[in-house]
């Protein structure tokens, strides 16, 4: 036997040495935003505020963050039987994800400010929305939707009498069982189909009266229905006076299953935390709500409601991933400086600054006029018809510009998977696409003009509080008045655009800092401008603008 020399000590070499890395940025503080806490007090939620800032702290917790990790990672899956060959149409979530949705129901962020008689308690849900979701944002999918649901069943006063206290309730109970029987429910919705995607009045599912007196049963097959596990949801079928809004429980009263023959679960680009379904109806026991033939009128406040929340979840995508890239900025360098203090990284990031707080702003407003007028203001309810398509068009379309931005601020580090930011990216689109896309919504402003003219009257009056603040807004308005005489469907994403940027810069004058205001208008009104992102001018206050932001202060932005 040939005998082996022993090995000779290797010298060790610092190959994997780490440097110049950023830290993990959890934990962090969510609702550590100046526009959020102001816009909050302002709106008449500040009573609420010591509980956003609680939430706040959750959220950016590492438990919290892994949860929205795990969720993601681990896909719903879909069972249509058991293993006895029973047609069962569950779909099975990962923990995280019911630790998640545990929370947001806790924290009121489902149906429970329907409940809550403070006035403010629908911005202050909003405000927990807007710190919450930096956490995971698929599960706001069931929270919107239960908390939209309410004011729609409000048109069947018996079924409300019924459903209400459990949608209202704040404790999460999963699982497929007698509604009545349970401390909290969940409601879904299911509006679209195949041939018609956003036209509904297209709709071919047929509902057919039984011996009961608002009792139908449902036939046909629904595109996109999303959180097939909630309780009951919403839909729309043709009744034989016209489009119509039921209610379907997954469950029905004796204990057995409703006919919710789930056929398969949608491949998403983003939002994969979240199931989104295709159910079919077979004989489905469904309950009618509001009068036949009523169906888009009934069911069109739930829309109202969860547009809010499509511009609430993008105003939460822009402020998550701009604190990430700030994050990276104030620990990474490159040619010999850290990026924070690199004029034109300050550029960029001040740019998505003057953004994110203009979204958080809006919505924050839209809000208070949304609670405002369930309480009973008229104007409020104008201006809430008219400004929430507003934002729901213009915020979310400039999500995904916005999340492609704040992931480049990182480099090759935001575009792999490790950093989250793919899935932030990916999530974007979602939110102008849902609750009809910037073509829907840009018509469903054209039509609020046409069929009420309160609309113009309270949008208008709200721009007026700014009235001679700042010159550029003053010209924006005029152009604005003069568009809306020449108003065309062609032309309809333009006023809409241009609808939001002077609603935006009117709240940025009226209640943030002139860094902020003056650098949006003369941006975004004044044309002084460029086409991407980093191109403020050179007269840009970026050292006020980062330090509402981002806390970068002068002379120490990285520190």
């Amino acid at each position: 036997m040939v005998s082996t020399p022993p090995l000779e000590p290797q010298p060790q070499y610092a190959t994997h040495d780490v440097t110049n890395q950023a830290p993990p940025l959890t934990p962090y503080d969510a609702s550590e935003d100046a526009a959020l806490i102001e816009g909050l007090r302002r709106e008449g939620a500040g009573w609420a505020e010591a509980d956003v800032r609680r939430l706040g702290l959750l959220a950016g917790g590492a438990e919290a963050q892994e949860w929205g990790e795990q969720a993601n990672r681990h896909e719903p899956e879909l069972r249509t039987h058991d293993r006895w060959g029973n047609r069962v149409d569950e779909v099975e979530f990962h923990p995280s994800w019911h630790r998640l949705m545990r929370v947001a129901v806790a924290e009121g962020l489902a149906g429970s400010p329907w409940a809550d008689a403070r006035p403010g308690a629908h911005v202050a849900r909003t405000a927990g929305g807007l710190v919450w979701n930096h956490s995971e944002a698929g599960h706001g999918c069931p929270t919107s939707m239960t908390y939209a649901a309410v004011p729609a069943l409000r048109r069947e006063p018996e079924l409300a009498k019924l459903y209400e206290p459990l949608l209202t309730s704040r404790e999460y109970e999963p699982g497929l069982r007698v509604p009545t029987e349970k401390r909290g429910l969940l409601a879904g919705m299911g509006m679209t189909e195949k041939q018609g995607g956003s036209d509904v009045r297209t709709n071919t599912t047929v509902a057919a009266p039984t011996a009961e007196p608002g009792v139908y049963t449902l036939r046909g097959h629904k595109w996109f229905t999303s959180a097939p596990m909630c309780d009951v949801f919403l839909v729309l079928a043709q009744a034989p006076d016209g489009l119509s809004c039921f209610l379907v429980p997954r469950v029905l009263p004796d204990g057995t299953r409703n006919t919710f023959r789930i056929q398969r679960l949608k491949d998403k680009l983003g939002n994969r935390s979240n199931a989104s379904s295709e159910p079919e109806f077979d004989g489905t026991v469904a309950w009618l709500v509001g009068p036949e033939g009523q169906g888009v009128k009934t069911i069109i406040e739930m829309v109202n409601c969860t547009r809010l929340d499509c511009v609430m979840a993008s105003a939460t995508l822009m402020r998550r991933t701009l604190v990430e890239a700030g994050h990276h900025a104030r620990h990474r360098s490159a040619f010999g400086a850290r990026l924070a203090d690199q004029p034109l990284m300050r550029n960029v990031l001040a740019d998505l600054a003057l953004e994110s707080e203009a979204a958080t702003t809006l919505t924050l407003r839209l809000a208070g006029a949304a609670d405002r007028a369930v309480r009973g203001d008229e104007g409020e309810r104008a201006f809430r018809r008219i400004a929430t398509a507003v934002g729901k068009y213009w915020v979310t379309k400039r999500g995904p510009a916005f999340t492609a931005e704040a992931l480049e601020c990182l480099g090759g580090n935001g575009y792999v998977e490790d950093s989250g930011m793919p899935r932030h990216y990916r999530e974007a689109p979602l939110l102008s696409v849902w609750e009809g896309s910037g073509n829907v919504n840009a018509l469903d402003v054209l039509r609020a003009l046409t069929r009420d003219g309160r609309t113009a009257e309270a949008l208008f009056a709200e721009l007026a509080l700014a009235r001679g603040a700042d010159a550029r807004l003053d010209a924006a308005i005029v152009r604005l008045k003069d568009g809306l005489a020449a108003a065309s469907e062609t032309g309809a994403r333009r006023l809409v655009e241009a609808m939001a940027l002077a609603l935006q810069a009117s709240l940025l004058v009226r209640h943030a800092p002139p860094a902020v205001a003056d650098a949006f208008c003369a941006t975004r009104l004044g044309g002084d401008w460029g086409h991407s992102f980093g191109t403020l001018p050179d007269s840009a206050d970026l050292e006020g603008i980062l330090g509402r932001a981002l806390g970068y202060g002068s002379g120490s932005a990285a520190g």
